[in-house]
């Protein structure tokens, strides 16, 4: 399997080659040359690989697709290494919960942070540590995060062999939990700088700095947001697993509402539905920074600044910058490279926006690809959490809640619409405190975790500060 760049750089990579780069060298984002098709044979042998096999032989039938420069055997052993019941709490890994009549959740947070980031991140430290050692070298992953992100990369590297994380985040706009998770670490290969400013700020830090080939390769530079297509892939696997658990034939369809800043979670659906999983709709759930919503209902992908992006009850959803939507936006073009690295490049540049309603290859969005979207405020977040708590007796975070919100405005007859669920409620306990009168569940393991001792740098949003810290830590 060869990638290629959204932007049309020259050279085809492999996939080890990828995994530890992040963005190509024109800026662009890493594909396949071309998705692994799935025939209806295989998704029934699928069936039966994950029912009677796990989670673990599932997420390695189609890693393996993507996958051929680690021996299967050594694949096959780091996804059993990484899927197991003692780290993710159950047996099916992403167990299927009913809500309502044509909605199910599907549970993605019963990892070691809590949060979905981990079910892709817990794979791409294992991934890491055995390229890093196979090679003899080193990596410094320079990433942010908008609160799961952060926490997922940093309890999976911990104590990883020849990795440091250097974690990004905006200061004093994660939820209390979230910044006891990353800043209570202290591990010596893990840094946390707090910058001031907003998500993308931090996201704009890591794309300079990976922009600067030079300071990349001399400090081995790389990344675990879900611009490096390692962590996406890993994520496709539970769309196929979601759609396993809620169908007993491949003629039945689902959908998938998925709560999304960066594009990255519902990207990975976009890559499943391109490989022939039986998907509706991709229903793409927003909060107040409606970025993603206002292109799938006019055409325009029109960025916000650090002024413009609230700051919401659904924190890891305050991004205006939505770097994974290059992917996506590259396939409706016909992977026309050069009008991509065009519309990413000068356009969003020059004007902060570009306008696709006037294509006739928008409509493809929804008619061919299968893209709705909706958008969810304050107010209809706790609405939903009351109500999901006192129909349900179930208790959802923020997040989740945009995503039902909006799923609830897409629900076709006949079709299962499946929610990913983003987070536990424990990490966003003051929303829900608002919306029930009482604070959620808190595993045992994190209580207290907010009056443990912290450590953190704060930080302007300056690429040349950051690369002058990262420089004086990695000796």
């Amino acid at each position: 399997m060869q990638y290629l760049s959204t932007r049309g750089h020259a050279d085809r990579k492999k996939f080890c080659q990828i995994l530890l780069e992040g963005l190509a060298p024109d800026g662009g984002l890493y594909l396949p040359e071309s998705y692994p098709q799935v025939s209806g044979d295989t998704l029934n042998t699928w069936r039966t690989v994950y029912r009677e096999q796990g989670y673990a032989a599932l997420a390695f039938e189609i890693l393996s697709l993507y996958i051929d420069d680690i021996p299967a055997n050594d694949l096959r052993a780091l996804c059993a290494k990484t899927y197991t019941e003692a780290v993710f709490g159950t047996p099916e890994i992403v167990p299927l919960r009913k809500l309502e009549d044509g909605v199910w959740i599907e549970a993605l947070s019963n990892g070691p942070t809590l949060a979905f980031k981990d079910m892709a991140m817990q794979l791409l430290g294992n991934l890491f540590e055995y390229e890093l050692t196979r090679r003899g070298e080193q990596l410094n992953i320079f990433g942010a995060t908008s609160g799961d992100t952060g926490s997922a990369a940093e309890y999976a590297m911990r104590g990883k062999h020849g990795v440091r994380v250097f974690m990004t985040s905006p200061h004093g706009r994660m939820s209390p939990f979230q910044q006891a998770q990353m800043f209570s670490l202290m591990d010596d290969n893990i840094h946390n700088i707090a910058v001031e400013g907003v998500f993308d700020d931090c996201q704009d830090m890591v794309k300079a700095v990976s922009n600067d080939l030079d300071f990349k390769r001399k400090y081995k530079i790389g990344t675990v947001n879900s611009i490096n297509w390692a962590r996406l892939l890993a994520q496709v696997v539970y769309y196929f697993a979601g759609y396993i658990q809620a169908t007993t034939s491949n003629d039945q369809q689902v959908s998938f509402t998925v709560p999304s800043g960066n594009f990255g979670n519902v990207c990975a659906g976009h890559v499943a539905r391109m490989m022939g999983l039986p998907v509706a709709q991709l229903v793409v759930a927003t909060n107040e920074n409606d970025v993603l919503d206002e292109f799938f209902r006019t055409g325009v992908y029109r960025v916000r600044g650090s002024a413009d992006t609230h700051e919401t009850s659904s924190p890891s959803m305050d991004i205006s910058k939505a770097s994974n939507f290059e992917r996506f936006v590259f396939d409706l073009l016909g992977r026309d490279a050069a009008r991509t690295a065009d519309l990413f490049g000068p356009q969003l540049a020059g004007a902060g926006r570009f306008d696709l309603s006037a294509d006739p290859v928008f409509a493809q969005a929804a008619t061919r690809y299968g893209f709705v979207s909706g958008k969810s405020t304050h107010t209809n977040r706790l609405d939903t959490i009351r109500d999901c708590h006192q129909r349900f007796g179930q208790t959802i975070d923020t997040h989740t809640a945009d995503g039902v919100k909006v799923a609830r405005e897409h629900l076709q007859t006949g079709i299962p619409m499946i929610v990913l669920e983003t987070a536990l409620p424990i990490k966003f306990a003051e929303t829900i405190v608002e919306a029930l009168g009482h604070q959620p569940e808190r595993p045992a393991k994190f209580a207290g975790i907010e009056d443990l001792p912290k450590r953190v740098v704060v930080m302007q949003a300056n690429a040349d500060q950051i690369k002058t810290y990262i420089a004086k830590n990695c000796g």
